[in-house]
């Protein structure tokens, strides 16, 4: 069982570590991902100009590290592959890839959505939002805490 977090300020080119990804899981009969992209518009309809995420690195990483081990423990999972953008990303740019590995596709999949969930409200980071009009904070949603709290009944 292999876990990879990684948490950088550099651009990723999200392909070509899943590629990767797939190799070193050798022997998996199922892999799962997820790529988030930085939105071109907000809620509201205005253009983004790109997002800034702000973290405390050693507080960030460990908030991922502890999601991924969760799921590593909760799903029949052999690897699982996390990369966290922050700094400035500008819209269209890849913020997150999750990628889990696994002998069948159930368990890959829930836990991709589940380490989605989890980054989306409980690792440690601020998102600020950049318009043409100013920029704002945003926090998760209501229905993103809903989609993380579904994970609390048992699997």
């Amino acid at each position: 069982m292999t876990i990879d977090c990684i948490l950088t300020g550099d651009p990723f080119d999200a392909e070509a570590r899943l590629r990767e990804f797939s190799v070193s899981s050798n022997g998996a009969g199922a892999i799962a991902s997820f790529t988030g992209i930085a939105r071109s518009a907000s809620k509201n309809g205005s253009a983004v100009k790109g997002l800034f995420l702000d973290h405390h690195a050693r507080l960030t990483a460990k908030s991922m590290n502890a999601i991924a081990n969760a799921a590593m423990d909760r799903f029949a999972i052999t690897g699982l592959l996390a990369i966290h953008r922050f700094g400035w990303v500008p819209a269209g740019d890849p913020i997150v890839l999750v990628a889990a590995a696994s002998s069948h596709r159930r368990a890959a999949l829930q836990a991709v959505d589940y380490t989605m969930d989890r980054l989306k409200t409980d690792a440690v980071f601020w998102k600020r939002e950049d318009t043409g009009n100013g920029s704002h904070w945003i926090e998760p949603t209501s229905a993103d805490y809903c989609d993380t709290k579904r994970w609390e009944l048992k699997p």
